[in-house]
């Protein structure tokens, strides 16, 4: 492979890492505050996607378009706060499981019966439509780099909230010990509503970002909530830092890792065979990494405080 592939390839891989990490970073904080197993979480993604869609349609601006879907989404998880999720709180995951299937059914029927079921597209603004030259010739799409940069500065502007603010300090108490936070006087209630809300906004905004580069459709969700689980068992659940780095590492792996494999199999096998073998192996390369982690860190790469 080729250094200027290469390139591409990390490039690729930093960008599916940080909508990742967007996902994620929800998605453990409801996990590690709430302790709610939310397998509706890829909802809030799609969503998000379909709703940038249709703002863009409305206002004709896709600038317009991501933060006014971020802010729906915010809205909505706020709903589903209030209506669905405080109900269980201290249910079983089991319980909690088959509730969000169940909202994800519904989710899935609902966009199908208002945007129809045939996938939609939505194109980059025109001033990220073209593309920068990188090595030996190649190109990579400005709108791309751009989803890298806005999705690093979300990053380092939640790392700012958790860290550096009082809000932060209790989400933090919450996910290490919410029982003991509550006896402190804090209003765990209104503070899970933020959590969840929060998080909705996060997924939201992801599934805004990514609409120009994927197709939008009713299943998009699912297929960023599996990964977007092991990022949050990989750096350790309720650890929006070690989400971050589960989530660059899950998706340099997954980008270099089918490349390095292709490249590797044509090498050393016939094309037929490495046709067969290489994307079976490929499936397994984020599993793998994960078996491995955990095997010498039960508890994840960077797990909250007072859960190591």
């Amino acid at each position: 492979m080729s250094s200027g592939l290469l390139l591409v390839q990390a490039l690729n891989g930093l960008q599916l890492g940080v909508l990742l990490f967007l996902i994620a970073a929800g998605l453990t904080l409801v996990f590690g505050v709430m302790d709610v197993v939310n397998l509706a979480h890829g909802v809030q993604y799609m969503l998000g996607a379909y709703l940038a869609v249709a703002f863009a349609g409305w206002t004709g601006s896709v600038w317009s378009a991501v933060p006014l879907a971020a802010v729906a989404c915010f809205a909505i998880g706020a709903a589903l706060e209030r209506l669905v999720f405080r109900r269980l709180l201290g249910a079983s995951h089991l319980d909690q499981v088959l509730a969000t299937f169940g909202l994800i059914l519904i989710a899935e029927e609902g966009v199908k019966w208002v945007w129809g079921a045939a996938p939609l597209t939505l194109a980059a603004p025109a001033l990220l439509s073209g593309a920068i030259p990188l090595a030996h010739g190649l190109r990579y799409t400005t709108y791309r780099l751009a989803v890298l940069g806005v999705g690093l500065a979300v990053a380092g502007l939640l790392w700012l909230l958790i860290e550096r603010t009082r809000t932060g300090m209790r989400l933090r108490a919450g996910a290490s010990n919410a029982a003991m936070l509550s006896a402190l006087g804090v209003d765990v209630g209104r503070l899970f509503a933020l959590v969840f809300a929060l998080g909705a906004m996060l997924a939201g905004f992801a599934g805004a970002v990514a609409a120009p580069i994927v197709s939008v459709d009713s299943g998009m969700g699912a297929s960023v909530l599996i990964l977007a689980f092991v990022v949050v068992v990989l750096g350790g659940t309720g650890s929006v830092r070690g989400s971050f780095v589960a989530a660059l590492l899950v998706g340099l792996t997954d980008t270099l890792g089918r490349s390095l494999l292709d490249a590797g199999l044509g090498a050393a096998l016939p094309p037929s065979a490495a046709g067969m073998v290489g994307p079976a192996l490929a499936s397994m390369l984020i599993y793998l990494l994960m078996a491995g982690v955990l095997a010498f860190r039960p508890g994840g790469l960077l797990p909250a405080r007072g859960q190591a």
